[in-house]
């Protein structure tokens, strides 16, 4: 098979934050690391009698120091060679001179000290992420590569990536993501006035509606910094300053200052709106011609240096949808109900409406959804509003159409199409637009308080020299 690339997208709402970092191990490695416990305080008794491959596991554990102490648990020095190496290799794929060895290091091992305590604060507020999902979301990996499970299984292999390894990065990053979610949902919230202030300042501001794509740099600061130490940050920020203007590669500084998550693969952002950078960066921002670079900016979380990679007038076109009445009965599936029950139950109704029985009144009968008290009726539904396996069925419907049983995660459907229509939604897209540009915007706020206010309660102790 000819080798590729594997690109890998999360179902989250913020995963893009959070890329994934796959990490390589040789065979031998491999093997040595299946002996090993997961922390260094459980290995066994060195004085019991145990196979040749064991002890030389156990020797391997001796000898691996240990990098950082987060809380109780520890990183060892094979743990952050490991994620140098893929990190490494990640920016010379990207094309992004890496930083030297010792920037490397320290980068790498702040970011996994803050992986660690991240997974630690969700273990302890019970987060967790099944099997089913996390084949779920392995199987949904390989169809958006094009890859059966099998091919997708020789890909990892000839990357030299072990799948057991593959397997927890991505229950890692789920979790964390979920994590970051959590706490965006509890927090963040976007009213209608706001939409309407947002949807006034675009029509009236200064900076225009363009948008706009980044490459930043951020030297975080945290609220139990004294003035001494948030200075050395303030210097570190205009060092990095420096080696720019000096002409240094913008990814190749980011990979070696920024602190944040983007920082190994150029420190670029999305395209985004200037009005979605809040007043101070619109400000900042708006009068750079592309490839310009700000001065060091300072902000709540830190110091900031942007890149103007190139801007673009931010489309207003009509917005014209196919949208579907429609109306559902759902039988769940869970602990009093199971696959093949709530299978049988759906197929039984499906028979009697048939034979003449009213689709509306089985479903306030029957139906286990909010919409069972209006006989099923889900409204006008545009695209995206359910599921793939939902939406399949309903689009292959003529108006009048029962469909067959449908199973989604859920559990099982009928489904009835009532009526289509072609629906002008610009001014609701317009809203919807401006109400996630603000969800982002305070989002990203949220999130960065959060991991700050981890980092600030965490007990962190550096181990490895130089770092």
């Amino acid at each position: 098979m000819k080798k590729r690339n594997i690109t890998i997208s999360l179902l989250t709402a913020f995963v893009f934050l959070f890329p994934v970092s796959l990490v390589a191990e040789t065979e031998a490695d491999a093997e040595a690391e299946a002996f090993i416990p997961d922390n260094i305080n459980d290995a066994p008794d060195t004085d019991a009698e145990i196979p040749g491959q064991v002890q030389a596991a156990q020797d391997k554990i001796v000898l691996d120091r240990i990098a950082a102490i987060v809380n109780e648990e520890v990183i060892t020095q094979k743990e952050l060679d490991n994620a140098v190496s893929t990190a490494t290799r990640n920016l010379m794929q990207q094309g992004i001179e890496p930083p030297d060895q010792d920037s490397m290091q320290t980068q790498v091992l702040e970011t996994l000290v803050i992986k660690s305590i991240q997974l630690q604060h969700a273990k302890e507020i019970g987060m967790s992420v099944s099997d089913s999902e996390l084949d779920e979301t392995i199987h949904r990996i390989a169809d958006e590569n094009k890859l059966s499970i099998q091919e997708f299984y020789s890909v990892l292999e000839q990357d030299g990536i072990s799948f057991n390894k593959f397997r927890q990065e991505i229950r890692d990053e789920i979790i964390m993501a979920r994590l970051k979610e959590r706490q965006i949902s509890s927090q963040v919230n976007v009213t209608e006035g706001e939409v309407d202030n947002f949807l006034r300042t675009q029509e009236t501001s200064a900076v225009g509606n363009d948008e706009y794509l980044l490459a930043h740099i951020l030297v975080s600061v945290t609220e139990h910094m004294d003035d001494r130490q948030i200075h050395e940050k303030s210097q570190r920020a205009e060092l990095a300053l420096k080696k720019l203007q000096e002409g240094a590669d913008f990814a190749h500084v980011a990979a070696e200052f920024s602190d944040a998550p983007d920082a190994m693969s150029g420190g670029i952002l999305d395209w985004r709106p200037i009005t979605q950078m809040g007043p101070t960066f619109a400000q900042l921002l708006s009068p750079l011609e592309t490839g310009e670079i700000t001065p060091v900016v300072q902000s709540p979380n830190g110091f900031h240096i942007f890149k103007l990679l190139d801007r673009r007038e931010q489309e207003n076109r009509n917005v014209i949808i196919d949208q579907t009445h429609t109306r559902h009965i759902l039988i769940k599936v869970n602990e009093l109900t199971s696959e093949s029950d709530a299978r049988e139950q759906i197929a039984e109704l499906k028979e009697r409406i048939d034979s003449g029985a009213n689709f509306a009144e089985l479903a306030r009968l029957h139906s286990e959804d909010g919409s069972a008290s209006s006989g099923g009726d889900l409204g006008w539904l545009s695209p995206g509003n359910t599921v793939p396996p939902f939406e399949k069925a309903m689009n292959a419907l003529l108006p009048g159409q029962i469909s067959d049983p449908v199973k989604t995660q859920f559990g099982w459907h009928l489904i009835q199409v009532i009526e289509r229509r072609t629906q002008d939604v610009s001014s609701e897209h317009e809203r919807e637009t401006a109400r996630q540009a603000i969800r982002s915007r305070k989002a990203e706020v949220v999130v960065q308080e959060m991991l700050r206010q981890l980092r600030d309660q965490a007990y962190v102790e550096y181990r490895a020299e130089d770092i």
